[in-house]
C-alpha cells in the first residue's frame, strides 16, 4: 500500500511538470507571435511611403441581385457604389441567347441587375466604371412590362431595348503619357498654350467620368456593340417619365473586380456650380446637403453629407428646394425654380453662424397704416421661421425702424416697436417660442443718427432719406445661443 501512494504522488509530479512546461511554451509562443507581429507592423510603419495599398469602401452587392426579381433599386442621377464584384449567375439564367437571338449574351457570368424609374423625359445615359478595365463588363438593357417580366425576359418573349457586348480594348489598359505643347519661345504664348491645355484635360476628364468606362451615352452613334467590337458605348434611347426600366449588367472575367453605375436622363440642362460661402472667413465650406426635385415627387437629385461644392444639374422649369446643414452654422431652406439660372450662371449661398451679435437686415416686407404686417410678407419671413425652428436654442430680438427725420422721435419709436411686435406675433404663430424673441423698436439715439443721416443725403443730393435705414424694416439680433435667458 505505501509502495502505491508513493507512485501515485510520482505521477502526479510528472504529469503537474508537463502541465506547466506546455502552458510556459504555449505563452512564449504567444508572446512571440506577439512580438513577431508588433515588429512587421513597426516594419509596415517604418517602410516606405505607400507601402500599404489604400482599400476602398466598397458598396456590397446583395447575395440575390444576381437574378431580375431582386433586381437593386437605384436613383437617376446618383452613383451606386463602387461595389464589390459580382458572383455568379444566381438562382434563374434568364438571359441567354439562341439562333432567333443571337445578338444576346450567350449565357450569364457573374450578374447584377439593376433596376430605375425615369423621372422625366430625355435620352437615356448610363455610365459603368469598372474597378478593372482588363474586366470584361457586357450591358443590357430591359423596359419593364408587366408582372411576368422576368419569365418573359427568360424565354425570349421580353426584348432588350439595348445592347452593349464590347469587348477589352488593350490600349485602355496603357495609361496615356501626358505631353507638355512645344514651347514657341514666346513665354506669354507658352503659358496661354499650356492653361489651354490644361483646360481640354480637364474637360475631357469630365466627360469620360460622365461616360464611364462603358455603357450609354448620347454622343454614341452605334445602336448595337458586339464581342467583335471594342468600341465602348452605345447610343442613348428616348425615355419618358414613369416608365421603368432594367440593367442586367454581367462581368465576363472570372475572379473579376466591382464597378460604379450612374443613370442619368439627358436633357437640355442647367450644369450649375454650386457652393456655400460663410462671408465672416470669407471662404467656401463643406456642408450636409440635401435637394429634392418637387416636379418628379421629391426625387432626392443631391445628397451628400460632406459638399466640398462641385456641378449639380437642374431641368429648365422644374421646381427643387434645397437644405443645406453645418455644425455651428444657421441651416438653409430655399425653394426655387430652375428657371433663375437663366441669368445666373452659379448657386453660391452665403452661410451665417449662429454666434450672439449676428444680424440679418430684412428689407422686403411690408406694412400697411405703418405697422400692420401684410400679407404679401409671408415667404420671406417663412425662410427665417425655417432657420430658426431647426435651432430651438437661438435665443434673438426683432428690432424695428422707419425712414425718419426726427420730426416726432415718440411717434417713430411707437412704430418701430409695433413693427416689431408684429413680426413677433408671426414668428411665434408659426412655431418658434415666444420666450426666445424680444421685440424692440429704435431707441432716441438711432433717430437722432437717422435724421442726420437723412439731411446729409438730403444736402448731397443723394435723394435717399435715411440712409439704408430707408431699405431695412426689421433687424433680426442674436442675443443668446445655447444659453437661457433671464425674463
Amino acid at each position: 500500500m505505501k509502495r502505491f501512494f508513493i507512485a501515485l504522488l510520482a505521477c502526479t509530479l510528472i504529469f503537474g511538470y508537463c502541465d506547466v512546461q506546455a502552458q510556459t511554451k504555449k505563452k512564449s509562443s504567444a508572446k512571440s507571435s506577439k512580438s513577431s507581429k508588433d515588429k512587421k507592423s513597426k516594419t509596415n510603419k517604418k517602410g516606405k511611403k505607400g507601402a500599404e495599398e489604400p482599400t476602398l469602401n466598397l458598396t456590397q452587392l446583395p447575395y440575390n441581385s444576381s437574378d431580375c426579381i431582386f433586381a437593386i433599386p437605384i436613383n437617376v442621377d446618383q452613383t451606386y457604389g463602387p461595389t464589390t464584384a459580382p458572383q455568379g449567375a444566381g438562382r434563374i439564367m434568364e438571359v441567354m441567347a439562341d439562333k432567333r437571338h443571337p445578338n444576346l449574351p450567350e449565357f450569364e457570368h457573374n450578374v447584377v441587375w439593376y433596376k430605375f424609374t425615369v423621372p422625366y423625359n430625355g435620352k437615356l445615359d448610363i455610365a459603368v466604371t469598372q474597378l478593372n478595365l482588363a474586366d470584361d463588363y457586357d450591358m443590357v438593357v430591359y423596359r419593364y412590362t408587366d408582372v411576368y417580366f422576368s419569365n418573359h425576359i427568360q424565354s425570349n418573349k421580353v426584348l432588350p431595348v439595348a445592347v452593349n457586348l464590347s469587348s477589352i480594348d488593350s490600349s485602355l489598359l496603357q495609361k496615356p503619357k501626358r505631353t507638355a505643347p512645344a514651347s514657341t519661345g514666346d513665354a506669354k504664348a507658352d503659358l496661354k498654350a499650356k492653361q489651354e491645355a490644361a483646360k481640354l484635360q480637364r474637360e475631357a476628364t469630365a466627360k469620360q467620368a460622365a461616360m464611364g468606362t462603358i455603357g450609354m451615352y448620347h454622343e454614341a452613334t452605334d445602336i448595337l456593340l458586339t464581342k467583335a467590337s471594342t468600341k465602348r458605348h452605345i447610343r442613348s434611347i428616348d425615355v419618358r417619365k414613369g416608365e421603368v426600366y432594367y440593367i442586367m449588367l454581367d462581368n465576363v472575367t472570372p475572379n473579376g473586380q466591382g464597378h460604379s453605375i450612374k443613370v442619368s436622363i439627358h436633357v437640355e440642362a442647367f450644369e450649375v456650380p454650386v457652393s456655400f460661402y460663410d462671408p465672416k472667413i470669407k471662404k467656401n465650406v463643406d456642408v450636409s446637403l440635401t435637394i429634392l426635385e418637387k416636379n418628379t415627387n421629391n426625387r432626392v437629385i443631391a445628397r451628400n453629407d460632406k459638399f466640398r461644392g462641385g456641378r449639380i444639374k437642374f431641368v429648365p422649369g422644374f421646381n427643387y428646394t434645397l437644405y443645406a446643414k453645418r455644425d455651428g452654422y444657421f441651416s438653409i431652406f430655399y425653394d426655387f425654380n430652375s428657371d433663375r439660372f437663366k441669368q445666373d450662371t452659379l448657386l453660391r449661398m452665403k452661410l451665417y453662424r449662429c454666434e450672439r451679435g449676428t444680424v440679418y437686415p430684412i428689407t422686403d416686407i411690408y406694412f400697411e397704416d405703418e405697422y400692420i404686417l401684410m400679407h404679401e410678407s409671408d415667404s420671406v419671413l417663412m425662410n427665417y421661421v425655417q432657420m430658426f425652428k431647426n435651432h430651438p436654442d437661438v435665443h434673438f430680438t426683432i428690432k424695428g425702424f422707419v425712414q425718419t427725420y426726427g420730426v416726432d422721435p415718440e411717434h417713430d419709436q411707437l412704430v418701430t416697436l409695433e413693427r416689431a411686435k408684429a413680426v413677433k406675433e408671426f414668428f411665434v404663430k408659426n412655431g418658434i417660442p415666444e420666450d426666445n424673441i424680444k421685440a424692440a423698436g429704435m431707441t432716441p439715439t438711432d433717430i437722432k443718427r437717422a435724421a442726420t443721416a437723412a439731411f446729409d443725403n438730403t444736402s448731397t443730393k443723394k435723394g435717399k432719406a435715411g440712409g439704408d435705414q430707408e431699405f431695412v424694416k426689421v433687424q433680426l439680433i442674436i442675443t443668446n445661443v445655447g444659453a437661457k435667458v433671464n425674463p
